[in-house]
């Protein structure tokens, strides 16, 4: 596990070690144990190394048997054993014990096909001396990072994390628009883009060869919800706990501490569970409570524990948001409103004082159905059916004059969502469920300058694409290939990758082993959610293996009181920050927008809460990387 980085110029000038090395520093955090470094009249690559496999000789770059090609990669190969020994019956010869020199003989055997061998997370960077090619490829779903940038002379920069990337001289720090209109959507800005006009996301599944200043760029892989195989319920639950066994004891190889994450969701609770039947030892878990939570799942995490004989280790923080802002804004690099970034890099500083892997539950909702919107999807394709007078007459109108709150989340006020969304068409609603800022308050929130630039960006079609990919399968499996191509990799894995590995922390996910995602999109959708109860066969598959009251309850998220903070001790902060002559003045937001947010939601007349961490996370992020150049 590390961080890489690089740069290829394309008119044969010498490349610059100065400046690779002050782009390789800057991901320190990545990796501190090691540094290495390639660099030669055309191609300079670095890396920085958390030693997890053959710590004695896995020192990067590695090269292939003649020397001609040279690797620096980020992440791990389960299968590299496999892989090897396969190998080494072709007639290669290995140096070292190292995953990563099991990929660069594979690239001697296979070329870009190499990475349909491969099982893991990765982000990879091969230059080929004898052909000047330099291949970079991401992992299928996006567990680790690797960001570009192509120049206009040909050149091309690579790295990890845009604080590595902004280090190149020649990488420009241009806002990108139609990023920022997307992110206010999304509260991340979607691959491709990044928020720097200059910068692109390679993405998860693609791999990019650079040869004479030219890129091509492929995908590799996509799951196949089109092919459904015939199996009976006891059957799926058989084969989802072998797969997620064999995926955890693989994970589960390395030469350093290693634990989990144990939140008490149904998830980690089963990988958990799983990692105890294969360890010889008591698993460490690590589970983090706040004190300001209303209420604590720590209690079932516990339970999980004591159940499964797995050591448990608890820890209650009080979340200091005006600490630890500068660094989620630092590490994260382009603005990134995904609050659950606290938690997740509180739990990360913590375990990593015991541990340096932890494996967490992250993939099994996006494959095995366990989000309530999916619910809401099925029932709003059956609302269709209800003849549109009698959907308004005898729905609508009663349920809409009920009284409900803009301020505390009740049923009624999500029924009422529901009805807006649900006569929409199936990418609109969608997409209305999945927004910060929706569509129709877009043309009051923006300058008419920034409109005018955006004008042209839709970002409903980061949806849609997915959707009309979908054609032809049933709304819960469009909804979730959608999901596992966009919400997945753009959100959740950028927010665990960039907080683990800020505090030094390899996190590993079982369910994101790509058997068990393809596995899942061949279940029949019944199988996966069944008369509407989310997850139904990964519950199934949990309660073998931990008690049935951690499994058969409300799902909760992991969340922080944000709005609760902007209202009370950050509304001083949030009002200098946000309603200050820069942030006004910026050209984005309408000023007259900017402080009907803030005061709406200070003075308690609204639950802005999302909003307004969106915008604050959005002027942090301009005066880190803009304004501060």
């Amino acid at each position: 596990m590390c961080g890489i980085t690089g740069f290829i110029n394309a008119d044969g000038g010498s490349a610059d070690r100065a400046i690779l090395e002050r782009m390789n520093r800057a991901i320190t955090h990545r990796g501190p144990d090691e540094d290495g470094f390639y660099v030669n009249e055309n191609a300079a690559m670095a890396m920085r190394r958390l030693s997890i496999i053959d710590l004695a000789s896995g020192k990067q770059p590695i090269f292939n048997a003649d020397r001609t090609k040279a690797i620096v990669f980020n992440g791990e190969i389960y299968n590299y054993q496999q892989l090897r020994a396969d190998l080494e019956q072709r007639g290669h010869t290995f140096y070292t014990r190292s995953d990563t020199e099991a990929i660069i003989h594979l690239y001697d055997e296979h070329g870009v096909d190499c990475v349909q061998h491969l099982r893991g997370m990765f982000a990879i960077a091969i230059w080929d001396e004898r052909e000047k090619t330099l291949f970079l490829a991401r992992d299928r779903v996006g567990k680790k990072p690797l960001l570009y940038s192509h120049r206009p002379d040909g050149s091309l920069v690579f790295g990890s994390e845009f604080l590595a990337m902004l280090e190149h001289p020649a990488v420009s720090r241009e806002v990108d628009h139609a990023a920022l209109d997307a992110y206010m959507s999304f509260l991340c800005v979607p691959a491709p883009m990044t928020a720097f006009k200059e910068i692109r996301k390679l993405e998860p599944g693609h791999w990019l060869l650079w040869k004479d200043g030219k890129i091509t760029m492929q995908r590799y892989w996509l799951p196949d919800f089109s092919k459904k195989i015939k199996i009976s319920e006891a059957e799926a639950i058989e084969e989802t706990t072998r797969l997620l066994r064999e995926s955890t004891k693989l994970r589960m190889i390395s030469e350093v501490p290693l634990g989990a994450f144990l939140s008490g969701g149904v998830d980690s609770s089963t990988v958990v569970a799983l990692m105890a039947e294969l360890s010889d030892r008591p698993v460490k878990t690590f589970s983090i409570g706040f004190e300001e939570q209303d209420f604590s799942e720590l209690k079932y995490a516990k339970r999980v524990a004591e159940h499964v004989g797995a050591e448990y280790n608890e820890f209650i923080v009080r979340p200091n948001a005006l600490e630890i802002l500068p660094t989620l804004v630092e590490h994260y690099g382009e603005p990134y409103a995904d609050s659950s970034a606290i938690p997740t890099y509180y739990v990360s500083k913590e375990t990593r004082q015991h541990v340096t892997v932890a494996l967490n539950g992250d993939g099994g909702d996006e494959s095995f159905a366990g989000y309530e919107r999916y619910m809401a999807m099925e029932l709003a394709e059956l609302y269709h059916r209800i003849p549109r007078p009698l959907r308004k007459y005898l729905i609508e109108l009663p349920i809409n004059s009920l009284p409900s709150s803009e301020l505390k989340k009740t049923r009624i006020r999500d029924v009422q969502r529901f009805l807006i969304s649900a006569n929409e068409p199936v990418v609109e609603r969608y997409f209305r469920w999945m927004s910060t800022f929706k569509p129709a308050v877009k043309p009051d929130l923006y300058t008419m300058e920034f409109a005018a630039s955006v004008a042209n960006s839709r970002s409903v079609d980061v949806l849609g694409k997915w959707f009309y990919e979908a054609n032809g399968l049933g709304i819960l499996d469009s909804t979730l290939l959608t999901d596992q191509m966009t919400y997945l990799p753009n959100d959740l894995l950028v927010k665990v990758d960039i907080a683990s590995m800020a505090c030094s922390l390899e996190a590993r996910s079982p369910f994101l082993d790509h058997n068990v995602i393809e596995f899942a999109a061949s279940l029949p959708e019944n199988i996966k959610m069944n008369m509407m109860r989310p997850k139904y066969l990964l519950k199934k598959v949990a309660a073998r293996l931990v008690p049935r009251e951690v499994i058969y309850r409300r799902k909760m998220g992991f969340g922080v009181p944000v709005g609760r903070w902007l209202r009370g001790e950050m509304s001083g902060f949030l009002r200098d920050v946000l309603l200050s002559d820069k942030s006004l003045n910026r050209g984005i937001i309408r000023p007259e927008a900017m402080r009907r947010y803030v005061d709406e939601h200070i003075e308690g007349k609204f639950d802005h809460s999302f909003q307004v961490w969106t915008l604050l996370m959005m002027e942090l992020w301009f005066q880190r990387f803009i304004d501060q150049k």
